[in-house]
C-alpha cells in the first residue's frame, strides 16, 4: 500500500511520520512511530531503497514489536535511499525470509510531515497523530 500522508492507518497499524531538527542538516532526523497489533503484526523490518540502482539498506532486521516501534533515520539518509518500505510480518514469518502480510511504502519524506525542536514535542505530536488516524480508521487500527 502506497502511504500518502504523514500518517497512515489499517487493520493492526499506524504510522505518524515527524522531523526532530537538529543543528544542522546531518544531525536532524526522521522519526516514524509504528504501532502495531502484536497478535497481527509481531515482526518488522524497515528498507531504504535507491529506485534507480535498486541498491538497498535495511533499517532495522525483522525486529520484533510489543506494540509501539520508533524508527530514526538520519534526514540525508532519504537523498541516497529515497523509497521506504515498512515491512509487516505476520507470525509466519518468524525468520524473516518469508514475505510480509504488509508492505506500506513512501517515496520520500512526505511533504505534510511537521518538524520538531524537541523531543517532547515530537513525541507528544506522535502520540496524538497515532491515536486521530487510528480512530478515523473506525477501529481498524491498532
Amino acid at each position: 500500500m502506497h502511504g500518502s500522508a504523514d500518517a497512515f492507518s489499517a487493520r493492526g497499524i499506524a504510522l505518524a511520520w515527524g522531523i526532530l531538527r537538529g543543528a544542522n542538516e546531518a544531525s536532524t532526523l526522521v522519526v516514524v512511530r509504528i504501532v502495531v497489533d502484536p497478535l497481527v503484526f509481531p515482526k518488522l523490518t524497515a528498507v531504504g531503497i535507491d529506485p534507480f540502482t535498486q541498491r538497498q539498506q535495511t533499517l532495522p532486521h525483522a525486529t520484533p514489536i510489543s506494540g509501539r516501534f520508533d524508527l530514526h533515520m538520519p534526514r540525508p539518509h532519504f537523498a541516497d535511499f529515497p523509497r521506504t518500505e515498512f515491512r509487516f510480518l505476520g507470525a509466519d514469518g518468524a525468520s524473516g525470509t518469508d514475505p510480509p502480510k504488509l508492505v506500506v511504502f513512501y517515496l520520500g519524506v512526505p511533504d505534510t510531515t511537521p518538524e520538531f525542536a524537541s523531543e517532547a514535542a515530537l513525541d507528544a505530536y506522535l502520540a496524538d497523530r497515532i491515536v486521530r488516524i487510528s480512530g478515523s480508521n473506525e477501529g481498524k487500527g491498532p
